[in-house]
């Protein structure tokens, strides 16, 4: 959805702003409301943006910068985000720099200059930085386009993610009342919301709320039953087996368990805590950007900057202590728009640890009241029985009218039983046992345990010792778990672990409510199956991928930059899909510039054209099945490739005159002259686009290639 506060026009400089996307950053068109968003900044707008991760936010004030005179001053706080950044514009020809502590004295003097001078498109700085007196009195002295505050749920006090020095970034409106600020955030509920308004003096802002789903992300949430590594291993090697991937862990000691665990079972896996030497966490960060394959294992401390787009998984040992933490960090998994999971695995502990934490903070009354109601909607999306991400997004207050059939309750509809019985006998334990002992104590008294404890405090004589021996202690800690989910149990606030009763358990012992509980998901076992990528590329096409990405990594090597910056994964898959080859059909795939395109065209081109990776024997293959009469949709079919695959291939069998047009394509003699006449109008500079868009659709890219070829070798007939 999009929604603003107030009406906004179409900024006269809105088509410049779509031709630097084209030509700067080669995408064809704006993605709704990106286009409202940058007309209102270019017409000197404020703005509050709200954009699920990976929908295209930075563009939204990137362009902007770009279209008004001065420079886009971005704040952002991170500076391995902001190099990221950086490296990335660079790479598109923008003139962007940043101001924080890697850079010396030199350095930032240097970046000073350009600023002052009028040389950068945009500049990212660290709040803190920001306002100082010195940086504040260069700013004043600069011609500035608008200001850009990332993260910007970084200013709620009752965000996840709270940084007090964000409070002060409503000294730009007082102090550059002229200048257009926007506010961006991919995680914010409604109270955080109205917290960046007021703390940012953004009550005059359009307001532009693009919703919060993530379609391509999988969400899996399952109960710890004992063996959260060896699910966790199983995950990994069913689902991602080649793929990069972070796995949260709550405390340093588990990150490095983990990590180590994992190593030992053949996964590249790296640790990355706070506790940690800083050379050895940034040599894991570098690894985890750069490298393939390679698996991080950290506390939530990492994520926040990191920029990579083809995370295709995230895996939580733990439960986050809320619902905007859990988004924020599954968020970092699919940012290129390809298919990715988040996948969980919590259990009991993670419920009274988080309780016990809450407990014993020093934070006010009123902030642990809400940190509690936080946790408890997180127990609450953990427990649900229908779809998850309808949940997720009603949290948001996002609706989502239809379950989504991509999350682990509309894949395996979970089972539920009347545990009223259970439950009764349950609570009834605690009670009787004086509602101050753990989990494992109580579980003992239901199981008929006799152990030296239970003797010493004489449960061994109370009504409830042994009435549980129906269920086993798996089951019943799944009990206790929901029990306290529900809100019918609560860990005691002196820090031990021990369960007292609640008001809501007296309707649930006295037999006035039934309590229907879901049943423990039964793990089946899964065949192993491809990477994302094997599984969408044919044999026939796996090399053109392999040769692809190693030429990328060759030339980010030699740049010291990750390799997602030279080309997405999604433009590499683009070019196995269409083959191009020339600049102008290389020009057509998205996320090539023209700056791309100069630097690295030729290198890409010689790639998709060689022999090897051409593979005669693939294109003679098409030809044979055409020869026995296959229409191509069966050829595609048959050969698993898709249909773009199959009309390259007769483009390339048409060049080399394999095959002929009209053998090659079905076409009447009348369609064939509309096309002509329209690529003699509009197809002059070699791009198929205006050919496309002048006959409206009509005709497949790959048809309108193989004329195209074909019109370079004779006049069609």
């Amino acid at each position: 959805m999009s929604r603003m506060t107030e009406t906004t026009s179409q900024a006269p400089q809105l088509e410049q702003a779509r031709e630097l996307l084209q030509h700067i950053f080669g995408y064809a068109d704006f993605r709704p409301p990106q286009d409202q968003i940058i007309g209102h900044l270019i017409n000197g707008g404020d703005a509050l943006v709200l954009m699920p991760t990976g929908g295209g936010k930075s563009l939204c004030y990137q362009i902007p910068a770009m279209v008004r005179q001065g420079t886009g001053i971005v704040i952002s706080p991170l500076i391995a985000l902001m190099q990221d950044q950086v490296d990335g514009l660079r790479q598109f020809g923008v003139r962007a720099a940043f101001l924080n502590s890697a850079l010396d004295p030199v350095e930032a003097n240097g970046v000073e200059q350009q600023l002052l001078q009028g040389e950068l498109d945009l500049l990212y700085v660290a709040p803190e930085r920001l306002l100082m007196p010195r940086m504040l009195n260069l700013l004043q002295q600069s011609r500035i386009a608008l200001f850009a505050i990332d993260e910007a749920h970084c200013v709620s006090q009752w965000g996840h993610d709270f940084r007090p020095e964000y409070i002060q970034l409503s000294q730009l409106h007082e102090q550059f009342p002229t200048i257009p600020r926007v506010a961006l955030t991919a995680t914010a509920d409604t109270p955080t919301r109205r917290e960046i308004v007021e703390r940012l003096a953004l009550q005059e802002a359009g307001e532009f709320i693009a919703g919060f789903d993530r379609p391509n992300i999988r969400y899996q949430i399952t109960e710890n039953d004992g063996n959260a590594k060896e699910r966790l291993l199983r995950f990994i090697q069913d689902e991602h087996p080649t793929d990069a991937g972070i796995v949260y862990c709550l405390s340093r000691k588990r990150v490095d368990e983990v990590a180590g665990w994992l190593q030992s079972r053949n996964i590249k896996a790296l640790p990355y805590h706070a506790g940690m030497n800083n050379q050895t966490r940034q040599q894991h960060q570098e690894r985890f950007l750069r490298e393939d394959s390679v698996v991080i294992v950290a506390t939530i401390a990492f994520g926040m900057g990191i920029d990579k787009p083809d995370v295709r998984f995230v895996a939580h040992l733990n439960l986050p202590k809320s619902v905007e933490a859990y988004y924020q960090e599954t968020g970092r998994a699919g940012r290129d728009g390809q298919p990715a999971n988040a996948w969980m695995i919590y259990g009991l502990q993670d419920v009274i640890t988080l309780r016990q934490m809450q407990a014993s903070s020093e934070a006010d009354e009123n902030h642990k009241r809400v940190e509690r109601h936080k946790l408890d909607a997180m127990l609450a999306l953990c427990e649900i029985t229908s779809c998850r991400r309808q949940a997720l997004l009603g949290y948001f207050d996002d609706p989502l009218e239809q379950p989504c059939g991509n999350c682990d309750t509309c894949l395996q509809t979970p089972e539920t039983w009347d545990a009223t019985v259970a439950a009764q006998k349950a609570l009834s334990c605690v009670h009787r046992t004086g509602q101050r002992f753990g989990v494992n104590y109580l579980i003992d008294v239901l199981l008929g345990k006799e152990n030296e404890r239970i003797t010493q405090f004489g449960h061994h004589r109370v009504s409830t010792h042994g009435i549980g021996s129906d269920l086993n202690a798996s089951e019943w800690r799944t009990i206790y778990r929901q029990l306290i989910a529900h809100g019918l149990l609560a860990v005691d606030l002196e820090g031990f672990g021990g369960l007292r009763l609640t008001q809501a358990s007296r309707s649930v012992l006295r037999g006035e409510t039934q309590l229907m509980l879901r049943k423990a998901r039964k793990m089946k076992a899964k065949s192993r199956r491809k990477s994302r990528h094997d599984a969408h590329i044919s044999d026939t096409d796996r090399n053109l991928w392999d040769a692809l990405r190693k030429l990328r990594l060759e030339l980010a090597e030699a740049q010291g930059v990750p390799a997602y910056v030279i080309f997405h994964d999604a433009t590499l898959m683009e070019m196995v899909e269409k083959h191009p080859q020339n600049n102008q059909q290389l020009a057509m795939i998205s996320g090539v510039g023209e700056r791309k395109l100069e630097a690295y065209g030729e290198a890409f081109l010689r790639c998709l054209q060689a022999p090897a990776i051409r593979s005669s024997d693939t294109v003679e293959e098409t030809a044979q099945h055409l020869e026995r009469g296959l229409d191509l949709e069966s050829i595609a079919k048959e050969r698993n490739l898709s249909l773009a695959t199959i009309y390259n291939h007769l483009a390339i069998a048409i060049e080399e005159q394999r095959l002929s047009l009209k053998k090659a394509i079905p076409i009447q003699q009348d369609q064939l002259r509309i096309i002509h006449f329209a690529f003699e109008q509009y197809g002059t500079d070699g791009k198929l686009k205006p050919v496309y868009d002048a006959l409206d659709g009509e005709y497949d890219y790959g048809i309108l290639r193989c004329i195209q070829v074909a019109l370079g070798q004779e006049t069609p007939d």
